[in-house]
């Protein structure tokens, strides 16, 4: 066995002592229950669980099982926090980490805080229906918002925006808008669609897999094991990321014995690092390289798809000196990759929010397209457009409706199936979630119901997001575990918790979908809080005390009858009627792409031209915010960051001559500032980056984001900050 005792390598033995301590915590018997029951994974999109069993895949790959699952499980099986605790004030709480809060345990009964008061106290279901039911109703709904993260089931997320459009309005969000809507919108543009265009059996049939901003060492660990089986069939793995993420340079697979006992399994062939907000410089310089070769598939070209001469030539106007420059990289670095491309004869290219968290992060996903269309690598089977989601329902909300405007044939096959008449989309139309922020902000907002998730720490510009969110003169939340979003921006308003079952403790079955468009059903039946109630109950209660005289939602309080609905009004999801009779789970209708049909008007996928945009920072660094192998989007589960060897969040990292130029050393305090919010006393660690780049954690680093946002998709620029850093006095 040889390995360089200082490389950093990603999975291991580390993981597999961390899962045993943790079901150790959890206790074995309620571990192994949670894990394997019938119920879909509560983490990343990628999928597993469902009617096959907890621990396996679509494929019926056993054991399918990571840590975020695991981290997941850790904190459902939880007590309930003691009702002594909410004698203590606001401060208190606010005084706790985003780890801290998680970990005070499950939410047991409903909490209420009055506005100008200085803590929460326990209140009975009763009254809290009765106070949200109330005070919606003397509000302009108009006035309102309603938000799901991607954690619930299709059918709380079909109650949701039904509740709110027939309560007069269509303020209707998912966290989408704060990750993958410019996928959604850069691919609608280009082949009609906007999810994926693979299963998860394309990934065991294709030769080259681009992973592109994106880290699923971390954030989806399964994936990794696709990408080693993609070398170890000899192909390629190609990753574009200016972080050298040691996850994806080597990764020690907990199952693989073999891959324990060498120290870890290469991952990337081809690693390349451009400058942060370089990543349409660079797609066009694979494309030129790919041209240059011509190794273009012509044949398809001429058959399935439209303006490829603009494109062309836009790309031939482009010299390499400028990619070059832009991006950092040296031109035959760039053509080595594009030639690994070229000589692949089933390329899969996925992609996470470093491509999509930019002001132009919609061309930046037509790029990506672009270049997959360029040798016609969409169409057939092993080849096609992954993006990583990363919540495990958060495409599946969105199917069914969880969004501010619909399409016109689900808007008309809701009125024409429910017997309900709904306010006009074009008179009223809905705002995405950052635009709701910003008329609360206005005092354009009175109230909002959020399911799930943490809007408050999801949001960029903490402090804006904060004073925003406290205008909001009534909010009540749906969550199973606190955390800051809870306990912050009520100070001047009401807010009321209201704890509900996790996925697997739902009184009936759910479903939800994952990123390969497959949808899987959980049976649920788990108990563990007495006084949490299912989101779907919940949302029927205010239905019918706000909206009786429209539909009468007793009829939803049984999950088969909203899924009949579902299946006949979302076009694709017709077998989702049957689902929990015939226990079969399926890939929703005309989305996989595995011969060259596309949903465009003229039937062509279409070649785009993009600008030639990147990212110039006025000051002097360009700070991208990542995610920690301890955290799942906000959740944070560790302090550490155990894959970069990094032991604090509060921490900055560098590139290692950049630190050295402002004379600090390893762990060295810094003090980074941007227009928008500081981070004082940071703990800095050399990493490996490009010059002027640096990385923070996510969402500590959110007080240094501003508002800046893609135009066409909304989502904000969370991966390109201007910021300035100094030794902390």
């Amino acid at each position: 066995m040889s390995r360089n005792h200082n490389e950093q390598v990603g999975g291991g033995v580390k993981k597999i002592l961390y899962a045993l301590k943790t079901i150790q915590r959890i206790g074995l018997l309620d571990s192994n229950k949670a894990l394997r029951s019938n119920n879909a994974c509560k983490a990343c999109g990628l999928g597993m669980g469902g009617q096959r069993g907890g621990m396996t895949n679509e494929e019926g790959e056993f054991p399918a099982v990571c840590n975020k699952s695991i981290q997941a499980q850790s904190t459902d099986i939880q007590p309930p926090i003691p009702s002594e605790l909410f004698d203590f004030t606001l401060a208190d709480f606010r005084a706790l980490s985003a780890h801290e809060l998680e970990h005070l345990g499950r939410l047991g009964k409903p909490i209420f805080k009055a506005k100008g008061a200085n803590g929460f106290k326990q209140v009975d279901w009763s009254w809290a229906i009765a106070h949200t039911i109330k005070r919606f109703a003397a509000t302009d709904p108009i006035r309102s918002f309603f938000y799901s993260s991607g954690r619930s089931s299709n059918e709380a997320g079909f109650v949701l925006q039904l509740l709110a459009r027939l309560y007069g309005t269509h303020n209707v969000n998912n966290c989408s808008y704060y990750c993958h809507q410019a996928t959604s919108v850069g691919l609608a543009s280009t082949i009609g669609t906007g999810t994926a265009t693979v299963e998860l059996a394309d990934l065991d049939k294709t030769d080259c897999i681009f992973v592109v901003g994106a880290n699923p060492a971390s954030n989806h660990p399964r994936y990794i094991h696709k990408l080693k089986a993609c070398r170890d069939r000899g192909g390629q793995v190609i990753v574009i990321n200016p972080a050298k993420e040691p996850g994806l340079v080597k990764f020690a697979l907990p199952k693989s014995p073999k891959s324990l006992m060498i120290g870890g399994s290469k991952i990337a062939s081809h690693y390349l690092q451009p400058k942060i907000g370089s990543d349409i410089l660079l797609i066009k310089g694979l494309a030129k390289a790919v041209l240059e070769l011509e190794r273009q598939n012509t044949d398809f070209i001429e058959r399935y798809t439209g303006g490829f001469r603009q494109y062309r030539e836009d790309i031939n106007r482009l010299s390499w000196h400028s990619i070059e420059r832009a991006t950092g990289l040296q031109q035959a670095h760039i053509q080595a990759v594009a030639l690994a491309y070229s000589e692949s004869d089933n390329a899969v290219f996925s992609w996470g929010m470093g491509l999509t968290h930019h002001a132009h992060g919609v061309e930046n996903v037509e790029s990506l397209a672009n270049l997959c269309l360029l040798r016609g690598m969409i169409g057939r089977p092993g080849a096609g457009l992954l993006p990583l989601r990363g919540h495990s329902n958060v495409q599946g909300v969105g199917t069914i409706g969880v969004k501010p405007v619909l399409s016109d044939d689900v808007f008309n096959a809701m009125q024409e199936t429910l017997g309900i008449a709904l306010s006009d989309q074009s008179s009223q139309p809905g705002m995405d979630t950052l635009a709701c922020l910003e008329a609360a902000d206005r005092g354009e907002i009175d109230a909002a119901l959020v399911m799930g998730g943490n809007l408050l720490s999801a949001t960029p510009n903490t402090s804006w997001a904060t004073q925003s969110l406290d205008k909001v003169a009534f909010k009540v939340f749906l969550t199973t575990t606190l955390n800051a979003g809870h306990v912050n921006a009520c100070d001047d308003s009401e807010s009321l918790v209201l704890p509900v079952t996790a996925r697997d403790e739902e009184p009936e079955p759910t479903t939800q979908e994952s990123m390969f468009n497959y949808v899987r059903m959980s049976d649920g039946g788990i108990s563990r809080i007495a006084g949490a109630r299912s989101e779907v109950s919940i949302l029927t209660d205010l239905g019918q005390g706000l909206c009786s005289s429209q539909f009468d939602f007793n009829a939803f309080k049984q999950h088969d009858n909203i899924r009949a609905a579902i299946a006949d009004i979302v076009p694709g999801m017709q077998k989702l009627k049957s689902i929990n009779v015939a226990k079969h789970e399926f890939h929703i209708s005309n989305r996989l792409k595995h011969s060259p049909e596309f949903a465009m008007r003229d039937g062509r996928a279409h070649f785009i031209v993009t600008g030639n945009n990147k990212f110039d920072a006025e000051r002097s660094f360009t700070l991208s915010s990542v995610r920690s192998e301890g955290q799942f989007n906000s959740i944070i589960y560790e302090e550490n960051d155990s894959y970069r060897n990094i032991s604090q969040r509060w921490s900055v990292m560098m590139n290692a001559q950049d630190m050295r130029d402002l004379n600090l050393a390893q762990h060295d305090k810094v003090d980074i500032v941007s227009d928008h919010g500081e981070m004082v006393a940071v703990m800095a660690n050399a990493f490996d980056i490009p010059k002027g780049n640096v990385l923070a954690y996510y969402p500590e680093a959110n007080s240094l984001i501003g508002l800046q946002r893609d135009a066409r998709s909304q989502t904000p620029a969370f991966k390109s900050v201007s910021v300035s850093i100094n030794p902390t006095a």
